[in-house]
């Protein structure tokens, strides 16, 4: 049952707990937010007023007294006095009952009439306490069994909808979801249904101080789903390491699993991460779907001139070519389709990866173990001697490792590999810190690809609309580009989440011609080299996206929202 946030508003504005300021400020909040706050809940966020003050508040308002839940155990005869089509109904619990009078605790004393209702429908008399509502629903999922109901409709949903269930162990799997399991364990599969169903990237299940909070990642920006009850939440993260053959017994150090599974005929790879946080073990699954990788170059998202670049330096038989960019922005992705398009009966190719996310036939691929001291730098130096044509390294990500890339590249290989940069030139700079001698650098290098992803607007429901004027100041986008040129964003339809459907990547290629070469031998600064690039017609991450944006491919509000730290 929701609350009445425009009369606590009020209230609040009267007990001069808040002003036009604060206001402002929530209102700005809640817009941030997408909907998924009340002015309210931005008003506590913000630390301007707290739960505590609002039922106070209200207690004085509605002349009825506060009461705690937390550890309050409410006997058998009080839960059994109130039905439970009523408790669900009007998200009420009974706590008390003396003679013929029975207390509910209730969140929301602004809707009075349900006191009314209930003491119609019980034929007694019926008082009211305020407590917390996720102390409220706490009570309820725990004895009125809400959430195995709910959880076995939502199964049936998907069933009927022909996604089946979660099988463990991918194929050939003898566990599966069935009616007679405990409510944590259809829970945990109809989280992970609903996340493939989104075609979600990971879930985040997030212990909090009062709730338990749940998330996935779609399109690279994450959404909360339904908040499972805070008293569950031990049983959903023992739950989850046993299934990724995690120890349930150790909760103070974070540790890593896989699950491998099978939902709707498809198998897909669970890579889990816990970790230990103030109020419980974080969870991060990972999912990783074999058969929705793009693999071919052209899906990437590359325009020709880009393609001509790519494919001169796809076809030199030396040299370096790096790919940079934060984490989750598509680097992997994009050297799995360079190695697929290179890879021939003619070529050996080996990689080495930590960890190995997806298995390519035909590419002899290593799995990093630090357990056994298999780093990037040991493996590298065993896989020379291997006698490969390419060699990927996962990440160059000390000095050692990267000596023996650029080694290996000086000496008749093509070595790809990633780096964490903001931009391509800054990779120079990030190779040179790590101790790489700017004279091997510019021997070896041959290229640098930065990238990001950014969310692809729904064809079904995008329409043209006029860029607004912050768009085009934060943009810089001039009124002969604006005349020129017709933009759109999605209006949101079933297809799609808000008008987004799917992601394609933005790319800026600082292809280290002779002249740039010189500079990096000279050790000039990364601002030299940008501005060399962009004189020999390099293309920024965010004119990528402006051209895409221009070409009805994505939305300029997605544009800033991707390319905000880019520094032009």
């Amino acid at each position: 049952m929701s609350r009445d946030s425009k009369y606590i508003l009020e209230l609040l504005t009267d007990y001069g707990i808040i002003g036009p300021a604060e206001i402002e400020k929530a209102q700005a909040k809640v817009d941030e937010s997408d909907g998924s706050l009340d002015i309210i809940d931005a008003l506590v966020m913000l630390g301007y007023t707290t739960e505590q003050d609002i039922q106070a508040m209200l207690a004085q308002q509605f002349g009825l007294e506060v009461m705690e839940l937390t550890g309050y155990v409410v006997p058998p005869e009080v839960l059994a006095a109130l039905p439970k089509e009523i408790v669900l109904q009007y998200n009420v619990v009974p706590v008390m009952k003396n003679d013929n009078t029975l207390t509910i605790a209730m969140s929301d004393p602004t809707n009075m009439e349900v006191i009314d209702s209930i003491r119609y429908l019980l034929g007694c008399d019926v008082e009211a306490v305020i407590s917390k509502e996720d102390q409220i629903n706490d009570i309820i999922n725990k004895h009125y069994h809400t959430i195995n109901d709910s959880v076995d409709e939502a199964l049936r949903e998907y069933e009927d909808e022909g996604l089946g269930s979660v099988q463990i162990g991918g194929i050939g799997a003898t566990e599966e979801t069935t009616a007679d399991d405990s409510p944590v364990i259809k829970l945990v599969s109809l989280i992970i249904m609903e996340a493939f169903k989104m075609r979600a990237s990971d879930i985040h299940f997030e212990p909090m101080e009062t709730y338990y909070r749940v998330r996935v990642r779609v399109d690279g920006v994450l959404r909360e789903l339904e908040r499972p009850p805070k008293y569950i939440q031990s049983n959903l993260t023992s739950r989850i390491k046993i299934m990724s053959r995690m120890d349930i017994a150790e909760k103070r150090v974070p540790q890593d699993g896989r699950i491998q599974i099978r939902v709707a005929d498809r198998d897909l790879d669970l890579r889990v991460s816990s970790i230990p946080s103030v109020h419980g073990e974080s969870v991060v699954m990972r999912i990783l779907d074999k058969s929705s990788i793009q693999l071919e170059i052209p899906q990437l998202g590359f325009y020709p001139d880009d393609m001509k670049i790519i494919d001169r330096i796809l076809g030199l038989p030396d040299g370096i070519f790096l790919v940079t960019g934060p984490t989750g922005s598509g680097k992997t992705t994009s050297l799995y389709a360079f190695l697929n398009t290179l890879n021939t009966p003619a070529r050996k190719i080996i990689t080495a990866e930590d960890p190995v996310e997806y298995q390519l036939s035909g590419i002899n691929q290593v799995q990093v173990d630090r357990s056994v001291n298999l780093t990037f730098a040991a493996a590298l130096r065993s896989m020379l001697r291997q006698a490969p044509n390419i060699i990927m390294v996962g990440e160059i990500r000390d000095l050692e490792t990267g000596e023996i890339a650029v080694n290996a590249s000086l000496t008749g290989h093509l070595v790809f590999s990633t780096l964490h940069t903001n931009d391509a030139p800054g990779a120079i700079a990030r190779m040179v810190d790590m101790g790489v001698k700017g004279f091997m650098l510019a021997s070896s290098l041959r290229a640098v690809m930065a990238q990001r992803l950014l969310r692809r607007m729904c064809k079904l429901c995008a329409e043209p609309y006029t860029p607004s004027e912050r768009e085009t100041r934060l943009l810089g986008l001039s009124d002969e580009y604006l005349a020129t040129h017709q933009f759109k964003r999605g209006a949101g339809c079933p297809a799609c989440i808000r008008g987004y459907k799917g992601r394609m990547g933005i790319y800026e290629i600082f292809d280290l011609s002779k002249d740039i070469t010189e500079l990096v031998y000279q050790g000039k600064p990364t601002n030299v080299l940008r501005d060399a690039a962009r004189k020999n017609g390099m293309m920024t991450l965010r004119e990528d996206a402006i051209r895409k944006a221009a070409d009805g491919l994505t939305s300029l509000e997605e544009v800033i929202r991707v390319t905000m730290t880019d520094n032009e």
